[in-house]
């Protein structure tokens, strides 16, 4: 990786966030299951440190069968209990039990849950943010995809967690206007 690259200030701090940035973050993710793991570890991030979340991802994978939504949605009590024992993961009983029941949630979508996540993407493509003071926390998209989402049961899905995985997976495009990235869905 190369640290000369002009990037988004806060992916600068660990080697885990620039290999983020520049491999992932902002780049379009289409897919139920890749798209289920990123809002599930959208939630487990609430009130953390995202590099706590990329630190401990691998062992996010194999606790939660690869986030494989029929996986995860057939998880029981015990599923549950044995996730709550596990140190490799974030132990939140809340936030455990939002991934099991937002994959039934997501089971239970006609059109897919990428289809229903993207149906949500700005259809305009606003200017990049100059720096890291001019991007949003929620944008009207993301209120609205978290209206939709409680709707159909989901839960911790809040505004704020829509627009993060908005940003994560390239829905909208917050690298600043000088990041090496800001074409990242070109």
């Amino acid at each position: 990786m190369d640290s000369d690259r002009p990037r988004c200030a806060w992916a600068t701090s660990a080697p885990e966030y620039v290999r983020y940035h520049d491999e992932e973050w902002g780049t379009p993710l289409h897919g139920d299951d890749p798209l289920f793991e990123r809002l599930c570890l959208e939630a487990f991030q609430s009130g953390l440190s995202w590099i706590t979340i990329l630190r401990k991802r691998p062992a996010f994978r194999a606790a939660f069968a690869g986030f494989a939504i029929d996986a995860v949605a057939a998880f029981t009590e015990a599923d549950e209990a044995r996730l709550m024992a596990d140190a490799s993961i974030v132990r939140n009983r809340a936030k455990i039990a939002a991934a099991v029941r937002n994959a039934r949630a997501a089971q239970q979508l006609p059109e897919g849950l990428s289809a229903l996540l993207w149906s949500f993407a700005p259809a305009v493509t606003r200017p990049r943010p100059a720096t890291l003071a001019d991007v949003p926390a929620t944008s009207p998209e993301s209120v609205a995809m978290a209206k939709e989402l409680k709707r159909r049961g989901f839960v911790f899905v809040g505004p704020t967690t829509a627009y993060a995985l908005m940003q994560a997976t390239g829905m909208v495009d917050d690298h600043v206007a000088d990041c090496f990235r800001a074409d990242a869905r070109g």
